[in-house]
C-alpha cells in the first residue's frame, strides 16, 4: 500500500476496501511512462494456481471472499482439478480472487496504477481496484454472473473459436456469411479474434474464414457462447443483481470491454457491466486507447499471462509484466525501475493462455521462423519448437503439439504465436 491508505481487514464487523489512490499515479522511474493494471478473464485458472501464496500475507484476502460469496475459494485454487475449475462458476470467482491477492500484494509494495482494465469477468476485478466496486459486492456480483452464464449455456449450448491471420474486418465479413447464430466475442490483437456462438454457426464461420485468409482455426474447449446474444438470460439475471450493489466514481479511469473507452461515474457502469454479457470484448481497441492516453507499462494482475503477451503484441515499445505467483513480484519492481532482465523475463513466459487448455508459444524477437524438424507430438516444458534467427523458442507450457502457426522461412513479429499446444488435463 502507498503511504497514508490504510485497508479495512475482514474481523468482526470490518470489511475489506481498496479505498481511493488518485494521488497514487505510478509513473515509471525514468518519468515518462504511465502504469496500467489489466486484469484476466474467465480462461486464465488452472489447477493449483494458489499454492504459491499460502504463505504470503496477500492470501488473507481468499479467506474475505469466500465469506463475501459464501464459498470455499482455498478448495478452488489449491485442490479444484481441471473439470471442476473449468466450470463457469468456479472459474470466475477463482481468477477473481487471485487477481486481488495478486494486486493486494502489488499494493503492499507501494505501487498503485493510473489506470485500470479487465477482459471479460476482469472487468469487475478492475472496478474494485479503482474503488468503483466494494470488495464484498464484487465477490457477489461475480459470484452470480458466474452462475446466471453457467445456467445460460446450459439452455443455449454454444462454444468458440480463435481465428489467427485474419484482420477483424474480415472476421466480421466471416460470421455475417455463415448466416447462422454466430459472433465476434473478443477482439484480443491484430490478427487474433474469438468467435463464438452455436456449434454450427461457428463451424460455419471457420470455413468461411478460411477462404478469406485465416491462418489457423483454433476450437476452444468451453462450454458456452460468452459475450454474444445467447447469454441475453444471463444479462436479464445479471442487471438484476447489479442494481442491489453500490457503485462509486472509480478514483481511476477504468476502460469498458463494450465500447473501450474510460468511464468515470457511478451511474454508467451497471449498465455497461450488463451489455458485456452480450456485446464482444473489444481489448485491442482498449490496449491502444489506453496507449493514446500515455500508458507504456503494463502489469497484469492475476493468472495466466496472456493480457501481457498480448500488450506486447498490440503496444510498440510497451512494457508488459505478469504477477501470477509471489516470485514475479521482485521482476515487477526491477521491470519499472529500468533494471530488470526483461528479457530474460520474456524468455521465461514465451507463451499464451488461451481459455483453459490452449496454449500459444510465442516468438520473442522478429526474424525468420524455422520450426523444429522431428518435433515429437508430446511437447515438454523447455522444449525448442523452432528458432527466429539464432535464437532459440522453447516452449513454456506442456502439452500436445496441435499445429505450427507460422510456415518455414516465414518472417514473424516479437510476440507472434508460432505454436499451439493443447494442455494434458491435471491429474
Amino acid at each position: 500500500m502507498g503511504s497514508g491508505e490504510t485497508r479495512g481487514r475482514s474481523s468482526g464487523s470490518e470489511t475489506r476496501a481498496w479505498p481511493a489512490r488518485a494521488a497514487h499515479h505510478t509513473r515509471h522511474a525514468r518519468g515518462a511512462a504511465v502504469l496500467a493494471f489489466t486484469f484476466p478473464g474467465q480462461g486464465s485458472q488452472r489447477p493449483g494456481m494458489g499454492r504459491p501464496w499460502v504463505d504470503h500475507p496477500s492470501w488473507e484476502v481468499v479467506g474475505d471472499a469466500s465469506e463475501a460469496a459464501g464459498r470455499d475459494i482455498a478448495a478452488l485454487l489449491l485442490e479444484a482439478e481441471s473439470d471442476e475449475l473449468t466450470a463457469t462458476r468456479n472459474a470466475q470467482l477463482a481468477t477473481f480472487a487471485l487477481s486481488l491477492v495478486a494486486l493486494d500484494a502489488i499494493e503492499r509494495l507501494g505501487l498503485a496504477p493510473s489506470a485500470c482494465a479487465g477482459h471479460s469477468l476482469g472487468e469487475y476485478t478492475a472496478l474494485v481496484a479503482a474503488g468503483a466496486l466494494g470488495f464484498e459486492d464484487g465477490a457477489r456480483l461475480v459470484t452470480e454472473r458466474g452462475d446466471a452464464m453457467q445456467g445460460a449455456a446450459d439452455e443455449h449450448p454454444g462454444t468458440m473459436a480463435a481465428f489467427l491471420g485474419i484482420s477483424d474486418a474480415d472476421a466480421e465479413a466471416a460470421c455475417q456469411r455463415a448466416e447462422s447464430d454466430v459472433w465476434l466475442a473478443n477482439y484480443n490483437a491484430p490478427g487474433q479474434v474469438v468467435v463464438a456462438g452455436t456449434a454450427e454457426g461457428v463451424a460455419a464461420a471457420a470455413e468461411v474464414a478460411k477462404t478469406l485468409g485465416a491462418r489457423k482455426v483454433m476450437p476452444i474447449q468451453v462450454g458456452g457462447a460468452f459475450h454474444t446474444p445467447l447469454m441475453a438470460t444471463a444479462r436479464h439475471r445479471l442487471r438484476k443483481a447489479l442494481g442491489t450493489a453500490t457503485f462509486t466514481d472509480p478514483e481511476i479511469p477504468v476502460t469498458a470491454n463494450v465500447d473501450a473507452r474510460p468511464h468515470a461515474t457511478a451511474e454508467e457502469w451497471p449498465g455497461l457491466l450488463s451489455a458485456q454479457l452480450c456485446s464482444p470484448v473489444r481489448w485491442h481497441q482498449t490496449l491502444h486507447g489506453l496507449s493514446e492516453s500515455g500508458v507504456t507499462s503494463f502489469v497484469e494482475v492475476g493468472p495466466g499471462g496472456v493480457l501481457s503477451a498480448l500488450a506486447r503484441r498490440s503496444v510498440s515499445g510497451a512494457l508488459a509484466v505478469s504477477v501470477s505467483k509471489p516470485d514475479d513480484l521482485d521482476v515487477l519492481v526491477e521491470t519499472l525501475a529500468g533494471e530488470g532482465p526483461l528479457h530474460s523475463y520474456a524468455a521465461a513466459h514465451q507463451g499464451e493462455h488461451l481459455y483453459t487448455s490452449e496454449r500459444l508459444v510465442v516468438s520473442q524477437a522478429a526474424g525468420v521462423f524455422q520450426p523444429r524438424r522431428g518435433l515429437q507430438e508430446r511437447v515438454e516444458v523447455g522444449d525448442v519448437v523452432g528458432t527466429v534467427g539464432s535464437d532459440e523458442v522453447r516452449s513454456p507450457f506442456s502439452g500436445s503439439l496441435q499445429g505450427f502457426l507460422a510456415i518455414a522461412g516465414q518472417r514473424v513479429l516479437t510476440g507472434q504465436p508460432v505454436a499451439w499446444l493443447r494442455a494434458a488435463p491435471a491429474p
